[in-house]
């Protein structure tokens, strides 16, 4: 029996669609040490000049325009004409698509994002082809642009996003509800007294932290000056992620700050961070919220990307491991407010217990394995 070979694309817009893919690559060698998988970002410039330059028209319209996103969001939801946007983005990009397929000669596509799953589906309604193919929606709703009708298998968060794949004409059978896949170290469970002896932190002082995922965004600047509107001094950890001018400002704040501050830039310490917080304070990234779920952080949620990040903060307040900052609301009261209640922060820890899926990666692997 010959090796399988996979083929996972994923794209480095932010660090959730990456990092979901890293955790399926990883449990699927876990199981099948011989397999040959490769990880391949769709929107890099080794991939695609062109996928590379929609990738910084993204990115661009998210900072300087981010109402423009929210619109065209919302105007591609709809099937008519969400389908007439996807119909011309995969003419353009079903090229590169072709080029990775001849390149890799995979068994199994998986992809974490809607733009190389929908070159996938694309290539399949006009081809025989011979591999299978597989989609990861890491989001807490379901856009129109996921919906690609020739794919294999479909892996969703919750079951509400199984019934919107349906109605937009999935085959049920087909849409596995698995949650979103994290990585081993947030799979297991974690003790805050260990964590905080493991980072240094001070034990006699609450715990917040902050991130805004890899791109560390989320108005970090603001939410620090809220927080010292705090007299108790709390330990905050704070993430930049990879902006690298993020925290440079967040290091001149944090010497004026009478709290005890600790900034970081990228690092490979956020599952111990998280389990040590009694407190995590981001924008509503799905990995991030999901990671956070896992471990039974309670969260509390600021300035999301306008669309599927709004879809996200809403779930996770409406289940109750979140709170949403909207506009008016003062976050140094809302976290003053839940420091000095623990019962409201162990009914949020309660809450994540209900939905989380800490063995997400897991299940998708053997599910593909078992299909492929």
């Amino acid at each position: 029996m010959k090796n399988k070979r996979y083929l996972i694309v994923t794209a480095s817009v932010g660090s959730g669609h990456e990092k979901a893919a890293a955790a399926v690559a990883e449990a699927i060698q876990h199981r099948c040490p011989t397999a040959e998988i490769h990880t391949i970002d769709f929107m890099s410039v080794k991939t695609s000049i062109i996928n590379a330059f929609m990738k910084c028209c993204y990115l661009n319209m998210l900072h300087f325009v981010p109402n423009l996103y929210e619109f065209m969001y919302q105007f591609t939801a709809g099937k008519k004409k969400g389908g007439f946007v996807k119909w011309a983005m995969s003419s353009v990009i079903v090229h590169s698509m072709k080029v990775l397929i001849k390149k890799y000669r995979p068994d199994i596509i998986i992809c974490t994002h809607p733009f190389p799953a929908d070159a996938v589906s694309h290539l399949s309604e006009r081809r025989r082809r011979d591999f299978t193919s597989c989609a990861i929606i890491t989001d807490y709703s379901v856009h129109q642009m996921w919906v690609c009708p020739n794919l294999d298998h479909y892996f969703v968060a919750i079951d509400f996003m199984k019934e919107q794949l349906v109605e937009a004409g999935i085959n049920g059978d087909i849409i596995h509800v698995s949650g979103i896949p994290v990585g081993e170290e947030f799979s297991q469970t974690l003790d805050a007294g260990a964590c905080r002896t493991k980072l240094d932190i001070d034990r006699g002082l609450p715990v917040v932290m902050m991130m805004g995922g890899g791109l560390g965004l989320g108005g970090m600047d603001m939410a620090m000056h809220q927080l010292e509107r705090i007299k108790k001094q709390i330990q905050l950890l704070i993430i930049a992620g990879k902006n690298t001018e993020l925290k440079k400002r967040v290091e001149a704040l944090a010497v004026q700050s009478h709290h005890k501050v600790t900034v970081f830039g990228y690092t490979d310490q956020v599952a111990d961070m998280m389990a040590a917080a009694d407190i995590l304070i981001t924008k509503p990234g799905a990995l991030t919220l999901t990671e956070a779920m896992s471990l039974g952080t309670p969260m509390v949620l600021h300035e999301p990307i306008p669309g599927p990040e709004t879809d996200n903060a809403r779930f996770m307040d409406q289940g109750g491991m979140a709170i949403w900052l909207h506009s008016g609301d003062s976050l140094s009261k809302i976290i003053g407010d839940l420091l000095e209640h623990p019962a409201k922060l162990d009914e949020m820890r309660h809450n994540a217990e209900k939905y989380r899926k800490p063995m997400a990666a897991d299940q998708i692997a053997e599910a593909i394995i078992a299909n492929a």
